[in-house]
């Protein structure tokens, strides 16, 4: 066993940190593929091993919390935001979180959910500027804040605080952006960019404060969002009002987030790619018709699934994965050792000609039954996979073929901006321009 993977060659102390922060996406695209699918470079001091073949990435998310854990690499920014919820909390807790949060999104609650999510995309869709050019994803974002709030805290949001929750991402997002300064620069030295995340993390605390708040005393046994069984444990003992904050600011955050940015890219792919938005509208037209999507219009909506698939594909919102090891590796032909960082990216992976033909290109056919079956289950996890996978992906599915239709049965779609994205990782993988899309009604 070989024990020191390739990679770049780099400068002491700062190792590929100005390389990777410059064009994170080029960066680990072209190590990938210069040095093969297990490779190491330096992010400050931190050895870091890039995995991108889907064997290891296998071993890695389907290990549990047996061998690999989540990545303590994080600064106390993201712990600050966050604290100790789903997405960063480990061992036994996590454990505990996600069998306390399931029933909230088992399949029977999420289809009682569908009706309510195509009467609020209805509403959007309706009030749409119809032949003007816009930005489609601070609406759509909008609107998936509205169903997330509406659908996991049990409570009706105002417009106003809607936009205050999206006033506060900008500054949260940027706060992760990659930035090589800011790997040297803790998160408690007073620079402007550190006091505006804080001043933006507590808007966001405050406005999930008071939603909380707003639901204490009217719980009952029988409400099954998420925010319902998390009261019903505090009145237990078994939960915090540290604990709810946390897993309700996560939910907030990841749980619109990641929705609003697929059908963003979908609606800027569908824009690119007429044909295939033809075949979509037609589809919709067959199985919807003028009602509003039910749930067992969605089994038979194919073709937006593979729509949708192949946008977290090509535009996957999370871009990389990050693990450590709990003792030394073997992975591929390398010992990697204990608590080294390991970066696992979709980006890179969902792009590789080795498992996807013409990877550059738009082609939901390639997720076909015949097609898909062929390729390596761990070549695409747009949402994480294993016992860690995200809990949320079934009903951000079915929320992103709802809204899909809702609009799709209304407007056909035409691409007002580049069809050349530029694109800005942070927390998610973000554009970095307005995606512009004009909507025109359909005869």
């Amino acid at each position: 066993m070989r024990t020191e993977p390739p990679g770049p060659p780099e400068p002491p102390v700062v190792g590929s940190t100005l390389e990777y922060t410059r064009d994170p996406l080029r960066f680990v695209t072209a190590v990938s593929d210069t040095y093969g699918d297990v490779a190491s470079f330096r992010l400050g001091p931190r050895e870091t091993y890039l995995l991108s073949g889907p064997d290891d990435i296998e071993t890695v998310l389907t290990n549990d919390e047996g061998l690999f854990r989540k990545a303590d690499f994080q600064d106390d920014a993201l712990t600050g935001l966050l604290g100790d919820g789903l997405l960063l909390s480990t061992g036994e807790r996590w454990r505990r979180q996600r069998d306390l949060a399931q029933p909230a999104f088992n399949v029977g609650r999420i289809a009682g959910l569908v009706e309510t999510i195509a009467a609020k995309a209805a509403a959007t869709a309706e009030d749409w500027p119809i032949g003007e050019p816009t930005d489609v994803q601070p609406p759509i974002a909008r609107l998936t804040v509205d169903v997330i709030v509406d659908a996991m805290f049990g409570v009706d949001i105002d417009e106003g605080t809607i936009r205050e929750v999206q006033d506060s991402l900008e500054p949260l997002g940027a706060r992760f952006e990659p930035d090589a300064a800011r790997f040297l620069t803790p998160a408690w030295v007073p620079t402007p960019d550190n006091r505006e995340y804080a001043e933006a993390r507590e808007t966001l605390h405050g406005v999930v404060e008071e939603l909380v708040d707003r639901r204490r005393g009217s719980v009952t046994s029988d409400d099954q969002d998420l925010l319902s069984i998390l009261l019903r444990a505090r009145q237990r003992g078994d939960q915090t009002d540290e604990d709810l904050r946390a897993e309700m600011t996560t939910m907030l955050l990841a749980g619109h987030d990641t929705t609003a940015l697929t059908l963003t890219y979908a609606f800027h792919q569908l824009g690119c790619h007429p044909a295939v938005a033809e075949r979509l509208y037609e589809e919709i037209d067959a199985v919807v018709g003028d009602d509003r999507p039910t749930m067992a219009d969605l089994r038979d909506l194919e073709y937006a699934g593979r729509v949708l698939k192949e946008t977290m594909r090509l535009l996957p919102p999370v871009y990389t994965l990050f693990r450590q090891p709990n003792a030394d590796v073997r992975l591929g032909e390398y010992r990697v050792p204990e608590d080294a960082l390991l970066m696992l990216p979709q980006w890179v992976v969902h792009r590789d000609g080795a498992h996807y033909d013409d990877p550059l290109s738009f082609d939901p056919d390639r997720w076909r039954p015949e097609r898909a079956r062929e390729r390596h289950p761990y070549a695409y996890f747009p949402f994480g996979a294993g016992p860690r996978s995200c809990i949320g992906r079934q009903f951000s599915l079915v929320e992103a073929k709802v809204i899909l239709a809702e609009f799709l049965r209304r407007y056909r779609v035409d691409l007002a901006s580049s069809r050349d994205l530029r694109l800005r990782p942070s927390l998610t993988m973000h554009p970095h321009d307005p995606v512009e899309v004009t909507f025109e009604r359909r005869p």
